[in-house]
């Protein structure tokens, strides 16, 4: 029974009492027979519901959904809310791809904890046969995951009917007297997942009627050894430094936990995994550039930087960082990582200049920029200071720079200006550049 297998879902998920639920609810039985579901177990398990349409524009019946999806909730007396968004038709991802982007972007904006979706047990088949298609790896070939706990103030996702069966789906709907809407789209065999439903799935369970279970039972497996391999992410991670990866450490690795650890730490970053050909050609050309060179290399929306023997990844941007205005707190934002400010007896600048009168600024490099990094030395322009400290051109930009009453104090990966130098003993203020992601 349906209740059943959701209400088991639910609660290895650790949902009860006092979660909010919002059940995306596009009109398809898939997505009726949900709402329908779990409206029945709200009052055994505790939780609240509502739920949430996209409006997507792109059928002529789209308002007429909308319409019936309200009606939906008012008889079962849901709250309901309704979305308009606008999908781009000429989207390189694709219309179906950019429909799916928008539409999930609309949800995470609900206020709950968690979003209920329809998928079913036919549908991680086709998600599994689809990606091995495209030539996904371990991670994709995971499909659906029954519960994706929330981040990043994102609302997790259920999937509650994930273990149930299309067929078992829409016997419910029948036998409840439930209706629902029929996306024309559906049938339309030009889009590539229709392909593989109406076409390519039926023909294999002809040959193979156990096709669909094993499929998803295939995907299982794939989701234990995606698990697996993000665990190893994680201890090779601690072991090459952490927050910084050390180079040195990382090169002992094998190129395949270097490639696996990279696209744990995109994916932590909130970053799509770079594809395995840019992979490739950034261990070949981490392994071939001796280590005294600073190297960057571009992998897709990230680079991996490395220099001075670290090794980080971070977003490709164009610009410059904004200015921010230090007001004694222990961090600043810079870029996609961080300045932070660590007191210290006889280091960094002198506390006495950073709590004076002066404006204490965190910027980038300034026309004029002139600097002595020690008593009885001669100032250097800022890019003397950069060649001598070997930072490479593509850094120079984007190097922070703490400016008191409209003088460079520090400058990260150089050093303090002697003018401002704590003297020994006395009270300090070290500034610690930290340029990679992992701040965020």
């Amino acid at each position: 029974m349906l209740p059943e297998a959701a209400s088991r879902s639910l609660k290895a998920a650790g949902v009860g009492p006092g979660a909010r639920l919002c059940c995306a609810l596009s009109g398809g039985v898939d997505s009726v027979v949900l709402l329908h579901v779990l409206h029945v177990l709200a009052p055994r398990l505790g939780f609240s519901l509502q739920a949430a349409h996209v409006h997507h524009g792109l059928s002529p019946n789209a308002d007429a959904w909308a319409e019936a999806c309200g009606r939906l909730c008012a008889q079962l007396q849901i709250p309901f809310s309704s979305f308009r968004v606008t999908v781009p038709r000429d989207d390189a991802a694709g219309l179906e791809a950019a429909a799916r982007r928008e539409r999930h972007a609309a949800l995470d904006g609900v206020d709950c904890d968690w979003l209920a979706l329809g998928h079913h047990l036919d549908d991680q088949a086709e998600t599994l046969l689809f990606r091995l298609l495209r030539g996904s790896g371990v991670r994709g070939a995971a499909a659906m995951a029954a519960c994706e706990p929330p981040q990043a103030g994102r609302p997790g996702r259920l999937r509650p009917l994930l273990d149930c069966r299309r067929a078992g789906i829409e016997a419910w709907a029948r036998s409840h007297g439930l209706s629902w809407v029929e996306d024309e789209s559906n049938a339309v065999l030009d889009y590539r997942r229709n392909h593989l439903r109406h076409r390519v799935l039926p023909v294999i369970g002809e040959r193979f009627p156990a096709a669909t279970a094993t499929l998803a039972r295939a995907a299982g497996h794939f989701r234990e050894a995606s698990d697996l391999l993000d665990q190893l992410a994680e201890l090779d991670h601690a072991a090459c430094g952490g927050r910084a990866l050390k180079r040195e450490r990382l090169l002992a690795l094998p190129d395949a936990r270097i490639a696996n650890l990279l696209r744990w730490l995109a994916r932590r970053q909130g970053f799509r995994a770079p594809g395995q050909v840019r992979l490739g050609e950034a261990l070949r050309q981490l392994r071939a550039v001796p280590a005294s060179r600073p190297l960057r290399l571009e992998l897709g929306d990230l680079a991996c930087c490395i220099y001075r023997g670290e090794l980080w990844l971070e977003e490709n941007f164009a610009g410059r960082p904004q200015p921010q205005l230090w007001q004694g707190g222990a961090r600043l934002p810079w870029g996609t990582g961080s300045v932070d400010f660590r007191p210290a007896v006889g280091a960094g600048i002198a506390r006495a200049a950073v709590d004076g009168l002066a404006p204490v600024v965190l910027d980038a490099y300034r026309s004029g920029l002139r600097m002595r990094l020690g008593m009885g030395r001669p100032r250097r322009s800022f890019r003397k200071l950069c060649q001598e400290a070997g930072i490479p051109a593509w850094m120079r930009e984007r190097l922070p720079v703490l400016w008191i009453g409209g003088e460079a104090a520090w400058i990260g990966g150089i050093g303090v200006a002697a003018d401002f130098a704590c003297e020994a003993g006395g009270a300090g203020l070290v500034p610690e550049w930290r340029p990679g992601g992992e701040s965020r």
